[in-house]
């Protein structure tokens, strides 16, 4: 059976039931513009039913306080995105436009993250002393409350559980705005979510809109305590000040301009595979894509003529096509807005490549530039574009490197045993590889430095941004 049988129309999920909007949108292949579906399509009312819900089953279940049923629904999300990821993965790679073998990553990814986090809700750490005789205080971790999760549509399964699964686990209940571009595989992920046994009605909801109405309630609503955004680094600063009058938590991971420094002594035949791989996942739309090549000037020749060659040959298709290299831009209108940097740039800097367009479908292009304030090294493009720049010494790579608003993440390619550790302490950024990129573990935080995001996702502060910490103190009554 087709796959847009089984899910022609998506839905939000809000306090355990399914809900319709009065307004729908349809859902199209953006390779090939077919129609796939539709979702309904929410705002303001779906935000505020969502909250209303999520508050109520704050307040009046045992969810943050019970460990052992978190832990079991996290597992029993797990079990059922396992069940069903070969679904989710078709849907994926044809609504949102990457290839397979990127889609399967997503969602395998997905998996050992709810598990990761099961584990985590059965973990708890504080201290405890004696601080004087006969008085005691200890600290204890809280759930903040209800938390609020916006997710891009870039990503929308990993970066949906990302948020979640530790606002879950926390203890947290969840409103959760999903991205319309990418609707009906909102509404399949939040079939999988249904009907988890241990989810009380209310604990995890989800709308999907096209609009700007709902994610704003969220943001300023007095009854969301913690909201996880992840998207432009613009966005980011329109939420802290729409945050600003409640005074709520907020962790956000925002833009990125991934530097990957390529030394003399690094291995090209290694590294050359990469950067290309760095350049074109997800069409470039993707906060840690490899965006500047920064490369020693002994090896610049052999690494541009490499470069150039990997990137010619990218196949450019539908991500459902196995032969396909790089799937399209999310839509015709962002790949027209990466073509039109391209030819800007050009005004200015040298187009090693330029990639062809055709609708959504846009091939890669990497542009040769020297000085390190052009628009096209400071800007976040989101497309499959990256910056080829020449540089002499480690103190000239670092200051490049360091030399935009952004600190997400960086690359350092050499065979010097010292060399990563020497320049990663000096490189202004939240992730740092070494001889390899975009590899991250459950257990271990990732965020950025700078206007790349505040607070961490991951690892236990990711669950700490959804606690707040007590101070419990006691004094022994007297005899």
């Amino acid at each position: 059976m087709p796959l847009t049988d089984t899910l022609s129309h998506a839905r939000h999920y809000i306090d355990g039931r399914w809900h319709d909007s009065g307004s729908r949108g349809e859902s199209r292949n953006p390779a090939t513009t077919d129609l796939l579906g539709s979702y309904a399509d929410g705002g303001a009312e779906e935000a505020r039913t969502a909250i209303v819900a999520a508050r109520r089953a704050f307040g009046t279940t045992d969810w943050s306080r019970d460990r052992h049923r978190r832990a079991a629904a996290l597992h029993e999300l797990a079990d059922r995105l396992e069940a069903r990821q070969e679904e989710l993965i078709t849907l994926l790679a044809r609504e949102n436009g990457k290839i397979l073998s990127e889609a399967a990553l997503e969602v395998g990814a997905a998996i050992p993250k709810l598990r990761y986090n099961a584990a985590l809700a059965l973990t708890d750490h504080g201290r405890a002393a004696e601080a004087r005789p006969g008085m005691y205080s200890m600290t204890l971790r809280e759930a903040a409350g209800v938390a609020g999760v916006i997710v891009p549509w870039n990503s929308p399964v990993i970066l949906s559980v990302r948020s979640f699964a530790p606002a879950l686990a926390a203890g947290c209940t969840v409103v959760m705005k999903m991205p319309a571009q990418t609707g009906l595989v909102n509404g399949l992920l939040s079939e999988i979510i249904a009907d988890a046994p241990s989810l009380y009605p209310g604990v995890f909801n989800v709308f999907t809109e096209s609009g700007n109405a709902g994610a704003p309630e969220l943001v300023s609503s007095s009854d969301v305590d913690v909201v996880s955004y992840t998207g432009s680094t613009a966005v980011g600063r329109v939420i802290m000040g729409q945050a600003a009058p409640t005074l709520k938590a907020l962790s956000m991971e925002l833009g990125g301009k991934t530097p990957m420094l390529v030394f003399d002594d690094a291995d090209l035949d290694v590294a050359v595979p990469v950067l290309a791989k760095a350049i074109t996942t997800f069409a470039g739309q993707f906060c840690m894509a490899g965006s500047r090549v920064l490369v020693q000037r002994g090896v610049a020749d052999e690494l541009r003529r490499r470069l150039v060659a990997a990137l010619e040959a990218v196949r450019v298709g539908p991500g459902d096509d196995p032969a396909s290299d790089m799937g399209p831009m999310i839509d015709e209108s962002n790949a027209r807005r990466v073509e039109q940097t391209v030819a800007d740039a050009g005004d200015y800097a040298t187009v090693l490549v330029r990639g062809k367009r055709d609708h959504a479908l846009l091939g890669p292009s990497l542009i040769e530039v020297a000085d390190v304030s052009a628009p096209i090294v400071r800007r976040e493009v989101f497309g499959p574009v990256a910056t080829f720049e020449i540089f002499d010494s480690e103190a000239d790579a670092v200051a490049r490197a360091n030399a935009t608003e952004f600190g997400l993440a960086a690359s350092i390619w050499t065979r010097d045993v010292d060399r990563p550790l020497r320049v990663g302490r000096e490189l202004q950024a939240g992730t740092v590889w070494t001889n390899i990129w975009a590899l991250t573990h459950d257990q271990f935080e990732e965020g950025g430095f700078k206007q790349s995001g505040i607070g961490r996702l991951n690892g236990i502060r990711g669950l700490e941004e959804f606690q707040e910490t007590k101070h419990l103190v006691h004094v022994a009554p007297r005899d």
